[in-house]
């Protein structure tokens, strides 16, 4: 019985110095709070994001650095973004907190995925919806949550991590993306009632940032004419109405133009707009769903602009 005990004893000994019956164990509220840092780029966006206060959030990615031994976010000018650890640590942290949701999901007869896309208002028709009806139909345990509007609201979306995976167009090389493709332009004028001889030149655009707006002024301006902003939408449809009700000449892209718009050219001294790119974006350490969504997009707009 005495060996019996020393043996015991000896076991748990080993047990206690090899550490492995006593590891840390990660805290997900902790590592939810270093994803949502990471996602968003900022503590004020993060806690936002997680209903909380910014010192809290801080708070917990403290205690998460201190149980590491690491520091795990680089705190900039502009933006907060992860250490080389910080990477290492978010790429277990998301796969940990995705199994979480899943086993909750599954434990309450619920399972499913959250896939956040967002597309310019121009692509969500025709072939972008059919690949999305089709993507569903191949996973229904996936909730698309799709959001249209402009790049530039899209692009602020996705950097403060609200989007998985956005659709934008911006300048040319302006941001690293994981597919890109030139963006055509075409200078539009209404076909019954053309607006590009009259002076001061009407023309419509997009709000202030929007990615045309400046383009479209520099080359007038460049050519010496005097102009005047006539209308102005946040919407691509009601650019198209406006320029086709005759309120003005604009910039959009060459699907965008329709039977009741006239298609200008070199000939009215309006130069081809080439600066432009489409860009998909979604992070390194996206999920497996959102890659493969990603890849489906990626391979409909190359077959799109052969």
């Amino acid at each position: 019985m005495l060996e019996a005990a020393a043996s015991i004893d000896k076991v748990n000994i080993q047990m206690s110095s090899s550490g492995k019956s006593n590891r840390l164990l990660f805290d997900l509220d902790l590592l939810r709070a270093l994803q949502a840092v990471a996602d968003c780029g900022s503590f004020t966006a993060a806690s936002a994001r997680l209903h909380s206060t910014q010192s809290t959030v801080s708070q917990q990615v403290r205690r998460l650095e201190d149980m590491a031994g690491h520091a795990l976010l680089v705190r900039g000018k502009r933006d907060v973004r992860p250490t080389d650890q910080g990477e290492k640590l978010l790429a277990y942290a998301r796969r940990m907190l995705a199994l979480n949701d899943e086993m909750l999901d599954a434990l309450a007869g619920t399972a499913s995925v959250t896939v956040r896309l967002g597309v310019p208002e121009d692509f969500i028709a025709g072939r972008t919806t059919r690949l999305l009806a089709g993507f569903n139909r191949r996973h229904p345990q996936v909730k698309l949550e799709v959001t249209t509007g402009l790049s530039r609201d899209l692009a602020q979306a996705y950097d403060h991590g609200e989007l998985d995976l956005v659709l934008v167009k911006q300048r040319r090389n302006s941001r690293e993306a994981v597919a890109r493709w030139p963006e055509t332009l075409v200078w539009i004028d209404s076909a019954r009632h053309p607006a590009i001889g009259l002076d001061p030149l009407p023309l419509v655009t997009f709000p202030p940032r929007g990615l045309y707006r400046d383009e479209m002024i520099k080359v007038v301006e460049g050519q010496g004419r005097d102009w005047r902003i006539s209308f102005t939408s946040s919407s691509l449809f009601g650019v198209q109405a406006a320029v086709a009700g005759g309120l003005g000449i604009s910039l959009i892209p060459a699907r965008a133009a329709t039977a009741e718009h006239r298609v200008l050219t070199k000939r009215q001294g309006l130069p081809t707009i080439d600066a432009m790119d489409i860009a998909l974006l979604h992070r390194p350490m996206a999920d497996p769903l959102t890659r493969e969504l990603a890849d489906e997009l990626s391979r409909m707009l190359a077959r799109h602009r052969r």
